[in-house]
This record gives structure tokens, C-alpha cells and sequence, in this order.
């Protein structure tokens, strides 16, 4: 055997010996199975949302360790009232708003917000397919859900991949009645008002007009309510104030108030009675914190401000504010009424 020959032996000897050490390697590797693990299963099996509002109820499907492998798909069956009866209105489909584009708070025009989300039809009630989050759309109402008092609904959800499927039995959906602003002065089961009003969320500096005191939030009622002014089928909220005799103060009085960036708001109006905007709903559009939102984005927050010079010429600086969600549309007005003095706009 010449060096030639002796070479080419040597090399197809370690190939072969590679080879055979790669399908050693290959045999040891564990075969990738799907499974559906027993330590899965949801956090949350009771759902208690308010209708009328788009709710969302994330990271309640738990999965230790990723004991239960990818992708998962989930989906609501055997949904049922209380009772035992069929329940059509959760199996039914509805048009729903859904968020195409992301909103940013940055929008010009209430044009420029609509144009990002769009009309889909969905359950009222569902389950993300590959996340196991929940969601109860706006579009529920109580004309079309059981709400409380009443048992509300038990449904199932089934769970699969490659590796089987499980099923999470008796789960409830029990939602409550619409309160379709917040602060809410609504009961949460019959719908009905349970106080006068609401308190203001800030109140600074403001002194009494007649008794030159300090005034606190319990000396203000604040009435969030559907407006009879407004052409019909249009989104607005107004900003009213009244002294306590129920006699208009002019906003102009409240001369401190960066009106233009009061709230994401457009095309707004002034008279002697009112301040009105233009928005799209809800307001807040989403959960996200913006410069027109309390800093966890569930609320807007506004406030209106004025200054006056008190006694030895020191300028002294008042406001009054509310932290508010509207999540149904319509025109809509928010009125502050002061009920022990008139707010002092004067100087001393």
C-alpha cells in the first residue's frame, strides 16, 4: 500500500469513527415531546367585569416552568347560565371596536384616533386562542348580559396541543351592571345612584367667597351626567361650574387653566356657561399613561386653576380638579357645584 492509499484509509477511518460518535450524540438527545402539564391552570376562575366597558384580564393562565409546551390553544365551550340553560348571548357574535394601530395620546383630531381601530365581530365574552387572557368587549351590555344580582354564567375551557387536551370545568362569569363613568356614584348590582355626587380629586387653595375659609372637597358636589345640549349622536364632554345657588360661573374665571391641553380633546368651545370638546370614547382611549392621564392611564385627570392676590399682596394660587373615566358615548357634561360658598376670584 503506497502513502497515497495509506492516507485515504486514514481519512475514511476518522469519518467513520465521527460518524459513528454523531449518532451516539444523536441517540442520547431527548426526543422533543408536546405535553399538557397538571401544574398548569388559571389563577383566576371567577370573572366579575363591569359591562359596558372593554376589560381584559391578563396573565391568569399560569404555566410553572413552561411544564406545558407551545403553543397552547384555549377556547370557552359548554357556556351555560346558571341554571343550566343555553346561553345564546355568550355564543352569539357582535360588532366590537378593536385597536388596529397603537394609540399614543399624540392624536390631532378625533379622526386621526378612529382611523386605528376598526369594527370586528366576537363573543361578548372570550378567551385569547394562544394566551389564555380573557376579555369582556364594551359591546356587553346588561340589555344582552345576566348581571348581578342575578348567578350570572359557568362555562368551561378546553386547552390542547400536540400533546392532548384538558379542561378547566365551572368557571364563572358573573358581570356587573353598567357604571359607565368613574368616580361612580352608582350601585354596582341595581344601577342606581347611592349619593348626590362625587368629590373633586384636587382641591387647592380654594377660599370661600362670603367666609374667606379654606374650602375642602366635601363642600363640592361634582355631577358627571349625560348632556341635553349636543347634536344627537355626538361625542363631547362639556365643563360646567355653579355657584350655590345653581347660577352658572363663567369659566373665563378660572384664567389659569391651560384650557388648550385640558384633556385629548378637540375642536373645544367657549361660552360664559360651558367649555366643550370634541373626543372620541372612552376616554381614556386605552389604559396608557399619556400627559392627558393620572400616571397609571386608567383615569384622565384635568384641572382648572386661578390666582388672586390675598391680603398683604401676597398672590395666592387655587385649583380644583377631577380624575374621571367615560366609557360610553354621547355628550356628556361634567359640572362642579360648589354648595357652602362661591369660590373668591377677587382679591382681597
Amino acid at each position: 500500500m503506497n502513502h497515497k492509499q495509506r492516507r485515504l484509509l486514514t481519512q475514511v477511518l476518522a469519518t467513520g469513527v465521527l460518524l459513528s460518535l454523531l449518532g451516539a450524540c444523536t441517540r442520547l438527545l431527548p426526543e422533543y415531546r408536546e405535553a399538557l402539564s397538571l401544574e398548569a391552570g388559571f389563577s383566576q376562575t371567577t370573572f366579575e367585569p363591569v359591562v359596558g366597558r372593554t376589560t381584559m384580564f391578563s396573565n391568569v393562565f399560569v404555566n410553572p416552568n413552561n411544564s406545558s409546551t407551545y403553543p397552547i390553544d384555549f377556547t370557552i365551550v359548554n357556556a351555560r347560565r346558571f341554571s343550566g340553560e343555553a346561553a345564546p348571548e355568550l355564543s352569539d357574535i357582535f360588532p366590537v371596536k378593536v385597536w388596529k394601530q397603537a394609540y399614543t395620546g399624540n392624536e390631532t383630531s378625533v379622526a386621526e384616533i378612529e382611523a386605528k381601530r376598526v369594527t370586528e365581530y366576537h363573543n361578548l365574552f372570550e378567551v385569547r386562542k394562544h394566551s389564555g387572557d380573557f376579555v369582556l368587549w364594551s359591546s356587553a351590555t346588561s340589555n344582552l348580559l345576566r348581571c348581578q344580582a342575578d348567578s350570572g354564567y359557568i362555562f368551561d375551557v378546553e386547552m390542547s396541543n400536540g400533546g392532548g387536551r384538558r379542561y378547566f370545568r365551572n368557571m364563572r362569569l358573573m358581570p356587573f351592571r353598567e357604571r359607565p363613568y368613574e368616580p361612580s356614584n352608582l350601585n354596582a348590582i341595581t344601577g342606581q345612584s347611592v349619593a348626590n355626587g362625587i368629590y373633586p380629586s384636587t382641591m387647592i387653595g380654594v377660599v370661600g367667597d362670603s367666609t374667606n375659609q379654606v374650602l375642602s372637597a366635601a363642600d363640592v358636589d361634582v355631577f358627571i351626567r349625560k348632556s341635553e345640549e349636543g347634536k344627537p349622536g355626538g361625542n363631547t364632554i362639556s365643563f360646567m361650574f355653579l355657584d350655590k345657588y345653581f347660577r352658572p360661573i363663567d369659566p373665563a374665571k378660572f384664567a389659569d387653566t391651560d384650557w388648550n391641553n385640558l384633556l385629548h380633546g378637540f375642536n373645544m368651545t367657549k361660552t360664559a356657561t360651558r367649555v366643550t370638546y370634541d373626543v372620541a370614547f372612552p376616554v381614556p382611549a386605552v389604559p396608557l399613561a399619556t400627559r392627558f392621564t393620572t400616571a397609571d392611564g386608567r383615569r384622565a385627570t384635568t384641572s382648572f386653576a386661578w390666582s388672586r392676590l390675598g391680603y398683604g399682596g401676597l398672590r395666592q394660587e387655587a385649583e380644583i380638579g377631577l380624575n374621571f373615566a367615560i366609557y360610553e358615548p354621547g355628550n356628556w357634561e361634567i359640572v362642579f357645584a360648589f354648595k357652602k360658598d362661591n369660590p373668591k376670584f377677587s382679591n382681597d
